[in-house]
């Protein structure tokens, strides 16, 4: 079975929904198949932070953010590493915002939440916007589409009740402006496993759904967002990704790089593909991961019992100092009583007290050598560490390792030094989780995926985490990965327009 599109876009995270709002506005016949049942992907478990610079919506927020600034902060951490990328990327940010409010679908506004790096060019309280809430009874029966919260979707349980937030309504926004501009499509359960090629140029992807194979044309050209690789154990085993297939926050059944290997038969070129958007993960009962940040106390200490890192940094940073030496692998917290027997942080989905210390992923003691010892720990090198950080807590400094320094330690919780003294004393375990993998086909800065020799392969793009990030090793700020994705969505599009021969009425509308 073939059905003919003038554009097929594989994935429906924020990059693909926005290739795809953003195409069908342009009156093209617009596919997006997604794998699983639900659209959405990680960007739907996400907070929907979307670090898209210089944009009105910092603009009407008086948020002293511009292109100028965010260029400056982004040469201060990358260097000349991927400069025209940057360029395309930063140029691209601030009107892919006006491009998608532009329809009435789709609002976003400013919420405070810290760069990551304490660098020039870095804007006091953030740069990043998030979407506003979407209230049920706009998005209607469409609601239904869109992946729910991690903590409901592994529960099994539909949306909660009230507007989608957060990530649903940032993919709900974006699926509203397709249904309504009449030229969009959705097919869901659609396993991608090849590219179509005719005469040099990709026109296509086959698909199996409903245990049919069916063929998808794109007369125009394949837009890849479908993400990475993280949920493929072997791939990751392949290329040397730390942690587990397990553990990461992308949903299940997705993500296992099937369209990327389709790329790579075709010649396409990859890098860094070692690499991830790393976070600490609280080792969840069922042997899966829980995307944890924020702590408002508690210390974290390695297998030998001994503190490393600051337990504050942003989780990228966090998860990089988990990789960096196996005896953090796993890693504990450290927490007492005063929490009333919850982590002191935010975790999702997280679980209760109760299901962790029955599985045995969290331990609990009245003593400090008694808790060591359930663990597993050297109880002298615990003790230690216990007693150092309580020292540090009480001088309101932490000399050893800079917790509390950074405009984002104090984020979620000030103080963050907070004494472990009160019984009894809790140890999580936890693990290196992600939220994907950041490498995969290398694109230009039309969002085009490259061969081995840095030509283009006609027709065929890749945004987000199909793509290798344009950040490399470094995660900038809150909404990164969205941001690049959505900003090389409209690079792609625009691509298409003026490459393959879009209408002037058209391209006047893109």
């Amino acid at each position: 079975m073939t059905q003919e599109y003038d554009v097929v876009v594989v994935g429906s995270g924020a990059g693909a929904m926005a290739a795809a709002v953003l195409a069908a506005r342009a009156g093209v016949r617009v596919v997006v198949l997604e794998k699983t049942d639900r659209l959405g992907g990680t960007s739907a478990y996400s907070g929907a932070a979307c670090w898209l610079p210089g944009s009105a919506v910092q603009q009407r927020a008086g948020v002293p953010d511009s292109t100028a600034s965010a260029r400056t902060y982004l040469a201060s951490l990358l260097g000349e590493e991927e400069a025209e990328r940057r360029e395309a990327f930063l140029e691209a940010a601030p009107r892919v915002v006006a491009a998608l409010e532009e329809d009435p679908a789709i609002r976003f506004e400013w919420q405070a939440f810290p760069d990551y790096f304490d660098r020039p060019g870095r804007v006091p309280g953030g740069r990043s916007f998030v979407p506003t809430p979407l209230p049920a009874e706009e998005i209607g029966a469409l609601a239904d589409l869109v992946r729910p919260a991690v903590d409901r979707d592994r529960a099994g349980l539909g949306h909660a009740a009230g507007p989608l937030g957060q990530g649903r309504a940032l993919i709900g926004r974006m699926l509203l402006a397709l249904d309504r501009s009449g030229h969009g499509e959705v097919v869901t359960g659609a396993d991608v496993g090849a590219l179509v090629e005719e005469d040099g140029r990709v026109v296509g992807v086959e698909a199996v759904v409903d245990g049919e194979r069916r063929r998808y044309t794109g007369r125009h050209g394949v837009v890849l967002g479908c993400g990475g690789f993280e949920r493929d154990a072997d791939a990751r085993a392949r290329h040397g990704v730390p942690g587990d297939a397990a553990w990461t926050m992308a949903p299940a059944g997705s993500n296992t790089g099937d369209a990327l290997e389709a790329a790579v038969r075709l010649g396409a070129a990859t890098t860094l593909m070692d690499e991830g958007w790393w976070c600490p993960g609280i080792a969840m009962p069922d042997g899966s991961a829980s995307f944890t940040l924020g702590f408002r106390g508690g210390l974290v200490v390695d297998s030998r019992g001994r503190r490393y890192a600051n337990e504050s940094l942003p989780y990228d940073q966090f998860g990089r100092q988990m990789a960096a030496d196996p005896v953090r692998l796993p890693s504990y917290v450290v927490f007492d009583g005063r929490s009333g027997g919850r982590l002191p942080a935010i975790s999702l989905p997280g679980g209760t007290p109760e299901e962790h210390l029955a599985a045995g992923t969290w331990h609990r003691a009245d003593t400090l050598a008694g808790l060591a010892e359930l663990v597993g720990l050297p109880v002298a090198e615990l003790t230690a560490s216990v007693a150092r950080f309580n020292d540090l807590a009480a001088a309101g400094e932490d000399t050893d390792l800079g917790r509390g320094r950074d405009e984002y330690d104090r984020y979620f919780a000030d103080p963050v030094l907070v004494p472990v003294t009160e019984p009894p004393f809790t140890a999580a375990r936890l693990v290196l989780s992600d939220l994907g993998t950041k490498g995969g086909l290398v694109t230009d800065a039309e969002a085009r995926v490259l061969d081995g020799e840095g030509r283009p392969l006609p027709g065929l793009y890749a945004v987000g985490n199909a793509s290798a990030s344009l950040t490399g090793r470094v995660y900038p700020g809150p909404g990164a990965p969205i941001g690049t994705a959505m900003a090389f969505a409209l690079r792609a599009v625009e691509d298409l327009r003026t490459g393959a021969g879009l209408s002037a009425a058209a391209a006047g509308a893109c």
